[in-house]
């Protein structure tokens, strides 16, 4: 591990000043790489699994309403695990943390392609919750700290590689759904080359430890009202990214209506977009504010999936996908990289916070679209989850914070 005992704030630059001006350029791009490759393996595993969500659909004969409550599974597990991996974080380390939390992440990911009946893909999707939670708090918290040794935004950057995964993840699920090939031996391969990654990449995570002490009482509601908007903000933006992750190959299937082989065009041209939008969201932030780019991305969220909705073929739908992506792709970002700034609560307990209540959007969308699909249709479903971008919109307003 690479040893550099600081507190990551980006306002207390001299605790973290001499460890900088002495490392190597190259030693501190080592690091941000090594970081990168345990987002892509993150990325890889989920965009995998939700790559083959239509086929495990198919082999155990579930319903749209079915498959939400089995869903449900996952924000369950994340529910369960979300006040234990701050407290596992801050008091182990999340370079220590986080190999681990991706070892059980894979094993749990194999076990999924194994489950013959409802409750056992329940079950796994429950773990699979669990250590999800546990690698995305640990992971962003490396972030973090890789943010304060570079002193500039690289949260976009990061955020980008998981996305360039997904994007991975959805061709490889293409070319194995050609090939033939069962969800157990694709969910194994991934995991091999995950377990690859943590290997090569270890070595080089950031040992960190937080010591900023803040007082309990004092201004706490205060203090918090930024980070529950920023939450808020972050739920409808991931609630909208996790319905394309699991519903957009069903939804191109059902709704579209198209060849078995495109199911998962609407997927990938959502990851394509919002993979781009990563990489050139601190250039975008920088030229027009955080908070311009942040209402322009609610309002094409909603327009993308209204756009899904009323027209329903494969061309508009295709198109109305990669809106979906380029309008979340900042957002989530922006607001880890806010949370990480805030300058009264220390950098790991207000990411936590934030991240948390983030990614339970990302969790509950999916089997919210499912109860909805079964009552009203998946369109119907569709067009709830597009209110959220305009949602977005109107709270990043609210929030003094953002520039």
């Amino acid at each position: 591990m690479i040893d550099l005992d600081f507190i990551v704030r980006f306002k207390t630059k001299t605790k973290y000043k001499s460890a900088y001006q002495n490392a190597k350029a190259s030693y501190l791009n080592r690091i941000r790489w090594a970081i990168s490759m345990f987002y892509f393996g993150m990325g890889l595993c989920f965009s995998t699994w939700a790559s083959r969500i239509p086929s495990i659909k198919t082999a155990l004969h579930l319903g749209a309403a079915d498959l939400g409550t089995i869903l449900f599974a996952l924000p369950v597990g994340q529910l369960t695990m979300m006040f234990v991996s701050g407290k596992l974080v801050t008091r182990f380390g999340s370079h220590r943390i986080l190999p681990l939390s991706v070892l059980m992440y894979v094993f749990c990911l194999t076990n999924l392609g194994l489950a013959q009946n409802a409750w056992q893909l329940g079950l796994g999707l429950y773990f699979f919750g669990i250590f999800g939670n546990l690698t995305n708090i640990s992971l962003n918290t490396q972030a973090v700290y890789a943010e304060g040794i570079f002193k500039r935004t690289i949260m976009s950057s990061f955020h980008g590689v998981w996305s360039l995964a997904g994007f991975t993840g959805a061709l490889v699920g293409l070319g194995m759904l050609a090939l033939k090939i069962n969800t157990y031996t694709h969910f194994l391969i991934t995991a091999s080359v995950v377990l690859l990654l943590v290997i090569f990449n270890v070595k080089f995570l950031i040992k960190a430890k937080e010591t900023i002490k803040t007082e309990k009482q004092k201004g706490f509601r205060k203090r918090d009202k930024s980070l529950i908007l920023l939450g808020i903000i972050g739920f409808c933006s991931m609630a909208s990214e996790g319905i394309m992750f699991d519903w957009s190959g069903i939804y191109f299937k059902d709704v579209v209506k198209v060849p078995e082989a495109l199911v998962v065009l609407g997927y990938t041209s959502f990851m394509i977009m919002m993979a781009s939008g990563r990489f050139f969201g601190d250039g975008l932030i920088n030229k027009f504010g955080r908070k311009k780019v942040m209402q322009i991305s609610g309002c094409v969220i909603s327009i993308g999936l209204f756009t899904a909705v009323f027209f329903p073929y494969i061309i508009p739908s295709t198109i109305a996908f990669m809106f979906v992506g380029l309008g979340v792709s900042t957002i989530v970002p922006t607001i880890y990289s806010l949370a990480g700034k805030h300058p009264t609560i220390p950098t790991g307990e207000a990411l936590t916070a934030v991240s948390s209540v983030s990614f339970l959007g990302f969790l509950m969308g999916p089997p919210l679209i499912g109860y909805i699909a079964e009552l009203f249709g998946l369109r119907f479903s569709f067009a709830f989850i597009g209110i959220f971008g305009f949602v977005i919109a109107l709270m990043v307003s609210r929030i003094k914070a953002i520039e």
